[in-house]
C-alpha cells in the first residue's frame, strides 16, 4: 500500500499546477516539488487516516498539502542557510534568485491553504487551527536555530525544544491531520501527534549522529559538515558538557579557530566524541524518543500495526 499511496501523492503533485503566470513565480514551486524525497509527511497523513477508513483516495490532496508546506519551509531554509544544493540539484535561490525564491515560497504557503478549502466547514476550521499552530511553531524553531549559531552556550533542553519545533511538530501534525479527517477521537489524535513528534525528534538526533559517523558512499553526504560549521548539534552540546582537561581545551580550540584544515578538524573532534562516548549517549537519547513515541501508539483505539511497521522500517533505514 505504501508504494500505491506514494504514486498517488506523486500524481497529485503533478496535477497541482499551483499557478500559471508569471511563469517565473510558479515554475520554482513546480521545480522544488518535483525534486522528490521520501514523501514521509504525506504518507504519514494517509497512513493515519487508513487506521480508521479503508478508502484513502479522497484525502490524497490534503496529504499533498502537507508536502507542499514542508517544501515551502525547505525553500526558505535554503535561502537562510545559503545552501547551494537540495537533493543534489541547485536550490531555487541559486537556480533563479533570492527575491524570486522568497516570493515563490510566500505564494506556496498561500496555495497550501487553497488545497484545504474544499473541506467540509466543521473540519476546515479545525484543520486550519492545528495547521496554523504547527506552521507558527516551525517558524519559531527556525528562529531558535539561527539564534543558536551566535550563542556561546546551548543546553540539551534548549536544543531538543528547537528540533521539536523546527522538525518534529510537522510529523505530529501530518499524523493528527489524517486522524482528524477520518473522524478519530480527540484522544487518538493526541496520541498520534505525540507519536509523530517524538519519532521526529529521534530522526533529527539520528541525522546529527549520521553527519559525523555515516558511510559517505552509502548516505551520499559530506561527513562532518556539522563539525566544520560548528553547528550546535546534540553531539557537540554533550561533548562540551562531558569533556574534561585536554579534550575540553582541544575542543574549544577547534571551535574558536577561524582558519583550519577541514579534514583535521573533523578527525580531531570525532576522536574527542569517541573518547567521551558521545555516540553512545546520542544513540541512547534516540532510542528514548523512539520508545516514547511507540508508547503513545499503545493507547490508540484501533489497530496500529501498519503504522508501527512503517515506522520501524523507517528507523532501520535511517540506521
Amino acid at each position: 500500500m505504501i508504494d500505491y499511496w506514494k504514486k498517488q501523492i506523486e500524481a497529485e503533485i503533478k496535477k497541482q499546477a499551483f499557478g500559471r503566470q508569471p511563469k517565473s513565480l510558479y515554475e520554482p514551486i513546480r521545480y522544488i516539488m518535483a525534486l522528490g524525497g521520501k514523501r514521509l509527511r504525506p504518507l504519514l497523513t494517509v497512513l493515519s487516516y487508513s487506521l480508521y477508513k479503508k478508502n484513502t483516495d479522497g484525502i490524497i490532496k490534503y496529504a499533498t498539502a502537507v508536502e507542499a508546506f514542508h517544501n515551502f519551509t525547505l525553500l526558505h531554509d535554503d535561502i537562510m542557510d545559503k545552501a547551494p544544493l537540495r537533493r543534489g540539484k541547485p536550490t531555487v535561490h541559486e537556480k533563479w534568485n533570492v527575491n524570486t525564491a522568497i516570493l515563490s515560497g510566500d505564494v506556496m504557503l498561500v496555495k497550501v491553504y487553497d488545497m484545504f478549502l474544499d473541506l467540509e466547514e466543521a473540519k476546515l476550521k479545525e484543520v486550519l487551527r492545528i495547521f496554523n499552530q504547527c506552521a507558527a511553531e516551525v517558524c519559531e524553531g527556525q528562529q531558535w536555530d539561527m539564534e543558536f549559531e551566535s550563542k556561546s552556550k546551548v543546553t540539551e533542553a534548549q536544543y531538543i525544544e528547537m528540533i521539536r519545533l523546527k522538525t518534529a511538530v510537522l510529523l505530529g501534525f501530518a499524523l493528527e491531520l489524517g486522524a482528524l479527517l477520518a473522524g478519530a477521537s480527540a484522544e487518538d489524535r493526541r496520541s498520534l501527534r505525540e507519536f509523530g513528534t517524538n519519532i521526529g525528534i529521534g530522526f533529527q538526533l539520528k541525522d546529527d549522529l549520521l553527519d559525523v559517523y555515516a558511510d559517505q558512499k552509502k548516505f551520499g553526504k559530506q561527513v562532518g559538515g556539522d563539525i566544520i560549521a560548528n553547528k550546535k548539534t546534540f553531539l557537540l552540546i554533550k561533548a562540551i558538557e562531558k569533556s574534561r582537561g585536554k579534550d575540553k581545551a582541544e575542543l574549544l580550540r577547534w571551535l574558536a579557530a577561524k582558519k583550519f584544515d577541514k579534514r583535521k578538524k573533523v578527525k580531531a573532534i570525532t576522536e574527542i566524541y569517541d573518547r567521551n562516548n558521545i555516540a553512545q549517549l546520542t544513540e541512547q537519547r534516540i532510542n528514548d524518543y523512539f520508545d516514547k513515541g511507540f508508547r503513545s501508539l499503545e493507547t490508540l483505539s484501533t489497530d496500529q500495526s501498519i503504522l508501527l511497521h512503517f515506522a520501524q522500517e523507517l528507523i532501520k533505514r535511517q540506521s
